[in-house]
C-alpha cells in the first residue's frame, strides 16, 4: 500500500463527519481528534517497531512491553480512580497476565523469542486485559451499587468483606469474561480476526495464518480468566475501610 492509496482511506473519515454534521450529533471534533491521534500514534509506533525489530535486543522489547502496561494502566484506572491502590493493582494484574502467557509461549517454544512475535502478541494480550478490566469495573460498580444494603446487612451480622461481596464479585468476573467466550464461539464464521486477516492480506498462507490465530484465541481466553480473577480479588478489599465497613461511592 502506498501513501497515496492510504490517503484515499480518509473517505471513511469523511462519511461519519458528514453524517454527524447532518444529524447534529456533535461528534465532528472528537472524530477529527481521534483520526489525527490514531495516524500520528500508529506511524510513530511503526518506526519504533522497525527499529526494535532490526536491533532484536531484549532490552528494547522489555521497554515496549513496559510502555504498553503503563499506558493500559493509566487508561483503565480512570474507571475506578477513587479506589485505593488501583494503579499498582492494575499494573500487577497486567504483569501477571504477561508473565504467564509469554511464559507458556516462550517456555514451550510455541513462538520464537524475537521482538517480531513477542511485542505484537503482548500488545494484543495487554490491550485485551485493559478492556476486560474496564468491563469488570463497570459491572462490579453496578453490582455494589445495586446491592449496597445487602452487603451492609451481611457485614452487620458479622460477615467478612469477602463473604459480603463474594457473590457479586463472581457475577462481575463472569460478566467481564463472557464477551471473550462468546466472540470465540463465532470466530471464523461471523468474523475473520484481525491478526489472521492481516497475515492473509500480507501474503501469508491461510492455514499458517489460522494456526497463529488459534494460538491468539487460546491465549486470550487465559488472558480473560487471569485478568478478571486476579484483578477482582486484588480490588475488592479496597472497597472496605479498616473497620470492615463499605466505603460509599468507591467507584466515583
Amino acid at each position: 500500500m502506498t501513501y497515496s492509496t492510504l490517503a484515499l482511506t480518509l473517505i471513511f473519515i469523511f462519511i461519519p463527519l458528514v453524517l454527524s454534521k447532518v444529524l447534529r450529533l456533535g461528534l465532528e471534533k472528537d472524530t477529527i481528534v481521534a483520526t489525527v491521534r490514531s495516524v500520528v500514534q500508529l506511524l510513530f509506533i511503526g518506526y519504533i517497531l522497525k527499529f526494535v525489530f532490526d536491533t532484536e535486543h531484549i532490552a528494547y522489547s522489555l521497554l515496549m512491553i513496559a510502555l504498553m502496561i503503563i499506558v493500559a494502566t493509566l487508561n483503565a484506572r480512570k474507571k475506578g480512580k477513587n479506589i485505593a491502590g488501583i494503579t499498582w493493582k492494575l499494573a500487577v494484574t497486567l504483569i501477571i497476565v504477561e508473565i504467564v502467557t509469554q511464559g507458556v509461549l516462550l517456555g514451550f517454544h510455541i513462538i520464537p523469542p524475537t521482538p517480531q512475535y513477542i511485542i505484537p502478541i503482548s500488545g494484543m494480550l495487554i490491550g485485551n486485559s485493559m478492556v476486560l478490566v474496564i468491563l469488570f469495573l463497570n459491572r462490579f460498580a453496578a453490582e455494589i451499587e445495586a446491592h449496597e444494603h445487602e452487603i451492609e446487612l451481611i457485614l452487620s451480622l458479622g460477615g467478612t468483606p469477602k463473604q459480603a461481596v463474594h457473590h457479586h464479585l463472581k457475577k462481575a468476573i463472569k460478566a467481564s469474561m463472557i464477551p471473550t467466550i462468546e466472540a470465540q464461539k463465532t470466530i471464523g464464521l461471523v468474523q475473520l480476526p484481525g491478526m489472521m486477516s492481516g497475515q492473509i492480506i500480507g501474503g501469508a498462507d491461510p492455514i499458517q495464518a489460522v494456526q497463529f490465530q488459534i494460538l491468539i484465541v487460546f491465549a486470550l481466553l487465559t488472558c480473560a480468566t487471569l485478568t478478571s480473577i486476579v484483578f477482582g480479588f486484588l480490588i475488592y478489599p479496597s472497597l472496605f475501610n479498616e473497620r470492615m465497613q463499605l466505603i460509599k461511592n468507591s467507584f466515583i
